[in-house]
């Protein structure tokens, strides 16, 4: 017979995950500052020894939390292994455009792309899922586009790094859904297939001047080893929080992240932000806040949401 659990112990669970929710996309926020510390290194470089580097991690992590059994049994699975790869694939094009923006001063651009993300979602949802669009979800995508178009007259091309940054997390989104993983396992998995490349990359970088291997310093080196950890860390905060709190709570802290990435871009890093960008963000924020509202009156929580891993 089952025991409820005590609204005070249900509400404490709660504002638990809440706080490691937000600590968890606060980190993923912040992570600009920290690859900024590493734009002497090549983008190419730098996304190879973060997935080798997070491939260590995931390895060491899977080993303590003893749970090799479910990611054994499900690679044995071709189709399981074919959706692992097209995951792992999606996940190193998202990462190291995120990368290359950031050491490339694109960093409001990374932020218009992860406030695009949930709409792109929406819209594999709708086109992919035959999901039923509402309203509200239908006004998003107008004013998205709108976005789009005013953003890509004001850069003079269209914002690919944040189109890229959009659809490869978006489409990684989907693509989780069909691996029968949980977060750290699949993630474990995910780097696994990635770490023969990685390691590729690192060694064919490391013969050049001015890479990692060649002219790091002992700071450089610190950063450099240390990007599997600010990798793992977070994940982990956030498949705690999505254990104890609702969608409808751990959605809207998603956007965390982008709004930081837009102040850091904005204001620390002093990056240009002309009126006819402010008005194309406007047209997202406005889409956002819409869908968002419309979640809230429906009294429905989101998809299951992906972490911004960036």
């Amino acid at each position: 017979m089952a025991i409820d659990r005590p609204a005070d112990s249900v509400d404490s669970a709660v504002a638990r995950g809440v706080r490691v929710g937000f600590a968890a996309y606060t980190i993923w926020g912040f992570l600009t500052i920290y690859w900024k510390q590493l734009s002497a290194f090549g983008a190419i470089e730098l996304i190879g020894w973060r997935m080798l580097t997070a491939a260590v991690v995931m390895a060491a992590l899977t080993t303590v939390r003893g749970n090799w059994a479910p990611l054994v049994v499900a690679l044995r699975d071709r189709g399981t292994q074919h959706r692992l790869v097209a995951a792992a694939l999606l996940l190193t094009v998202n990462w190291g455009s995120y990368v290359w923006a950031v050491v490339n001063d694109r960093v409001i651009e990374t932020a218009l792309g992860y406030f695009i993300a949930p709409l792109a979602t929406m819209g594999i949802g709708v086109l992919v899922l035959h999901e039923r669009a509402t309203g509200a979800q239908r006004f998003a995508f107008v004013c998205s586009s709108c976005a789009v178009v005013i953003l890509t007259i004001s850069y003079g091309h269209p914002p690919w790094i944040a189109l890229v940054l959009a659809a490869t997390w978006s489409l990684y989104g989907l693509s989780k859904r069909r691996i029968p993983l949980g977060p750290v396992a699949g993630l474990t998995g995910e780097t696994l297939v990635l770490c023969g490349p990685a390691l590729a990359i690192v060694a064919i970088s490391s013969t050049r001047a001015g890479s990692v291997v060649a002219s790091a310093d002992a700071a450089e080196w610190g950063f450099a080893l240390g990007t599997g950890l600010i990798t793992a860390i977070p994940l982990v905060m956030f498949a705690s929080a999505a254990q104890s709190i609702p969608f409808t709570l751990l959605g809207p802290l998603n956007l965390l992240v982008p709004v930081i990435n837009f102040g850091l871009g904005w204001a620390l890093f002093d990056e240009p932000m002309p009126a006819a960008r402010f008005v194309g963000f406007a047209f997202v924020w406005v889409a956002l806040v819409a869908v968002m509202s419309d979640r809230v009156r429906r009294g429905r929580g989101p998809s299951p949401a992906i972490p911004a891993v960036t």
